[in-house]
């Protein structure tokens, strides 16, 4: 049988916050498949390269659920792609990865756009004049302008107060969710909603997100033209009309409003993150910073950036894997949960049971990384500056439920990161200190600090 581990009275308040160390050091002492007792619910942890991948590739199916959480269930009720299940899941996923592609990602198209909304971060930060600024809106909605394109054919102004008010209600959420309120909602949610508003809050800001959304495809319907689909909505719209009636509609109202809310909750969330990690990390790390802006000068020079000087640029590339890597963005992945039950590495699984597929255990892993709890560049790169791939380089998951948007958010990083580092060199404020604890919420991002944008030229 598994090793259980009663969890109800070994955490503390701050294991909670940072669950994923927590988790992998559990690990260590149990073993690579352990089980928790959170509650009356018990779940998997796996952890290690090798047992993370044995399951969510080699064993995909059998992971590829999701779980019963109440939060979630509350806010995503199981539809749209990020927390949905089996086969209403599987025709969001291919029709999200089908229409990226259509409308540009790892394209030109959207490496155009992605180039000039960068021109637009660069005067917004020019604006500040060197004076020290909280860059989380910023990023936000240049990010959020990305995957706004894609939906609805349009970016939004970064004082715009309908971008404002969707990315706080974005965040905010975000953040609740990594509560340890939220937790214990979680964990006992019939006792728990007498005692927190967690969810109420939540579901408060996604029924305000899909009252935006529900308007915008509204509009979109009565305007659509089925020979020039614009935009994402437009596309769902085509397949709504295609979809032949039967018990199971896929492409539903519900479905449209929450597959939208997802990709933009989830594709403005998980890069603004990074980059925010990436600017911190240049301060604390000026000497680091310095290489890079060295390297742009040499391969791009005074011209924009593009995806193609990647190849050339080894030394920026390892910087911004290392940002993913230390950053650490998911450190406990999403939830997983096996589809049937499922015999794991000697263990049976039984269907439905919570997994935690652990990815601080892999990014944090010193048999990969030498330096794994410092931020080290040269995890990878070789002995002559060569960039060099690493296996256990997971921030976007592994298998069936890795993340879709993956190649876009590449592209926006290194063109993003590298558009900045070009025309700035980023400082911390007089007499601040820089603190890379993370801060409390669902993904691992940087606390809030201010920094200091100093032009180059």
């Amino acid at each position: 049988m598994l090793y259980n581990v009663n969890q109800n009275w070994k955490i503390t308040l701050k294991s909670r916050i940072q669950s994923g160390t927590f988790h992998y050091n559990l690990s260590k002492k149990y073993g690579p498949v352990y089980t928790l007792q959170l509650g009356v619910e018990k779940v998997v942890v796996i952890c290690g390269l090798e047992a993370i991948k044995d399951a969510l590739v080699n064993h995909g199916d059998g992971f590829s659920g999701r779980p019963k959480v109440a939060l979630f269930d509350e806010i995503f009720k199981r539809q749209g792609i990020l927390f949905a299940s089996n086969d209403n899941w599987r025709a969001m996923r291919r029709f999200t990865l089908s229409t990226l592609r259509d409308f540009g990602m790892g394209k030109e198209t959207i490496e155009n756009n992605i180039s000039e909304e960068s021109n637009f971060l660069v005067q917004k930060f020019r604006s500040y004049k060197g004076e020290p600024f909280d860059n989380i809106l910023n990023l936000n909605a240049a990010v959020s302008n990305i995957m706004v394109t894609i939906l609805l054919s349009k970016r939004f102004d970064y004082e715009d107060p309908t971008l404002l008010k969707l990315v706080k209600m974005n965040n905010e959420n975000v953040q609740l969710a990594g509560t340890p309120m939220a937790t214990l909602y979680n964990t006992y949610p019939s006792v728990m909603r007498w005692f927190t508003n967690v969810s109420q809050k939540a579901c408060r800001n996604m029924n305000e997100l899909h009252a935006f959304i529900r308007e915008t495809f509204t509009n979109q319907r009565e305007q659509l033209d089925v020979n020039d689909q614009r935009n994402l909505i437009d596309s769902f719209l085509v397949k709504q009309r295609e979809e032949k009636p039967n018990p199971k509609l896929y492409f539903t109202n519900e479905n449209l409003t929450m597959l939208v809310s997802d990709l933009f909750g989830a594709g403005t969330e998980t890069s603004t993150t990074t980059l925010r990690w990436g600017f911190l990390l240049m301060m604390k790390y000026p000497e680091i910073q310095k290489k890079v802006q060295s390297e742009i000068d040499k391969v791009i020079g005074s011209n924009a950036p593009q995806v193609i000087h990647r190849r050339e640029m080894p030394y920026t590339d390892a910087v911004i894997h290392e940002i993913q890597r230390f950053g650490n963005i998911v450190p406990t992945n999403l939830p997983h949960a096996t589809t049937q039950d499922v015999n794991f590495r000697g263990y049976l699984l039984p269907k439905g049971i919570q997994v935690i597929p652990l990815l601080t255990s892999v990014l944090y892993d010193k048999n990969h990384f030498v330096k794994a709890d410092d931020f080290y560049p040269e995890h990878f790169l070789d002995s002559s500056g060569n960039f060099v791939r690493n296996e256990a380089f997971i921030p976007f998951s592994a298998g069936k439920r890795s993340c879709p948007g993956e190649n876009l958010a590449k592209m926006e990083l290194f063109l993003f990161f590298t558009r900045l580092l070009q025309n700035f060199t980023f400082k911390a404020p007089p007499g601040a200190t820089l603190d890379l604890t993370p801060a409390v919420g669902f993904t691992a991002g940087p606390m809030p600090y201010k920094m200091c944008a100093i032009p180059r030229v």
